[in-house]
């Protein structure tokens, strides 16, 4: 039976989804439901289930990168979505992000059944694909879920990198960055590797190192003034950083700027 968890913050929703529709029929069981993002979230990291309905507009949630990370930890979820948000580019990107079905509400019994089937029918393949259970094996091949994973990391990258580009003058730890994008530590901390070649606080430094180099075009700033303003906690830690990236101290560097 492949496993199933309902998300919508709008408890009539989830109830009538879990009466509607014949689980059984598709060889599912819901196994779990939430009324909000965040538990959502956690009763996914949870439960680890085959199929997700979800709504992807809930409060305090940022629905696209909720989907991003759920794809990326979780890439071989199938998942739904299920909105009253009827945003074209809105529903691209979530496609393109690997949701199998993009729903709006009130959607007709045929278009969640239709959306069952499209998700059972893949988690039947990938088992094909593998030789697993009764079906019969596939040739192996190159799976779309590789690129739906991919996409994914991108998205979460991408936003990641954004927040520390707001945030990189206030204290920044990678469970601060990691809890703004939906995923773990862990799991942000592999993206940021892949995707940069750079740890996490090999990436914030590089920001506020950027940012240093642009301060540093002020003559009314001290380097301390620098340093602080950068996202340092000290002068030290910023005059020794600012040397392995750069090469060169920040007051010679501030020298050679005069100089151009």
């Amino acid at each position: 039976m492949y496993r199933v968890v309902l998300v919508d913050d709008e408890p009539v929703i989830v109830e009538g989804l879990k009466k509607v529709i014949k689980w059984a029929d598709y060889g599912c069981e819901v196994i779990a439901t939430a009324n909000a993002g965040q538990s959502g979230l956690r009763l996914v990291s949870k439960e680890n289930p085959d199929i997700l309905i979800t709504d992807i507009r809930m409060p305090g949630m940022d629905g696209l990168t909720m989907v991003a990370a759920l794809r990326s930890e979780h890439p071989d979820m199938e998942i739904t979505i299920l909105t009253g948000f009827p945003e074209f580019s809105y529903a691209q990107e979530a496609i393109a992000l690997g949701c199998r079905r993009y729903l709006l509400k009130p959607s007709k019994m045929s278009e969640l059944e239709e959306a069952v089937r499209a998700m059972t029918g893949k988690l039947d393949q990938r088992k094909a694909l593998r030789g697993e259970g009764d079906l019969p094996s596939l040739p192996a091949k190159e799976d779309e879920e590789v690129l739906d994973e991919s996409a994914a990391g991108n998205f979460i990258v991408s936003n990641a990198l954004a927040y520390i580009e707001s945030h990189y003058n206030e204290k920044l730890t990678l469970t601060d960055v990691a809890e703004q994008v939906y995923v773990s530590s862990w799991h942000l901390s592999k993206l940021l590797n892949r995707q940069t070649g750079q740890s996490f606080s090999e990436t914030v430094n590089s920001v506020r190192i950027t940012k240093a180099k642009e301060y540093l075009r002020d003559p009314s700033l001290t380097i301390a003034d620098v340093a602080e303003r950068s996202g340092f906690a000290d002068l030290a830690h910023f005059a020794r950083v600012f040397k392995s990236v750069e090469g060169v101290p920040a007051g010679k560097y501030r020298s050679q700027l005069t100089m151009e």
